[in-house]
């Protein structure tokens, strides 16, 4: 199981784990960090969401701030990019499966220190999408 955060393009937020997300597919399951031992997990459609973070820790560090560049001393795998939500949230980071008319894809922040490991950005929930 992996941690995720399911975050939806109406602003709602869900912490959970998942163990069959797929890009190829159009929904996956997801057991709320809160749920009982043993309860069924939920069914999530992919259009519904912005992004789906996978992440260290559920808390993360409150007090952290996401840095939006890259450190020169290790430079990413795959390509620069910005990608700018519908929801005026920012993010920064390297990408290897970015492609116009795709539903989505996947960004490894340029925060290395970043709480996110990757995320799956849903391409339908985004304002401007540039190659940095």
């Amino acid at each position: 199981m992996i941690n995720v955060v399911a975050r939806f393009a109406d602003g709602r937020m869900v912490k959970g784990m998942t163990a069959d997300f797929s890009p190829a597919k159009d929904f996956f399951h997801m057991t709320a960090a809160t749920a009982p031992v043993g309860m069924t997990p939920v069914e999530i459609h992919t259009k519904d969401l912005k992004a789906l973070f996978f992440v260290k820790e559920f808390a993360g560090d409150p007090q952290h701030v996401e840095k939006k560049a890259f450190d020169p001393a290790h430079p990413p795998a795959g390509r620069r990019i910005r990608v700018a939500f519908k929801d005026g949230e920012v993010l920064v980071g390297a990408t290897t499966g970015y492609q116009p008319g795709r539903p989505g894809f996947f960004l490894v922040p340029a925060d290395a220190e970043s709480n996110i490991e990757r995320c799956y950005v849903v391409a339908a929930a985004t304002q401007e999408i540039k190659f940095l």
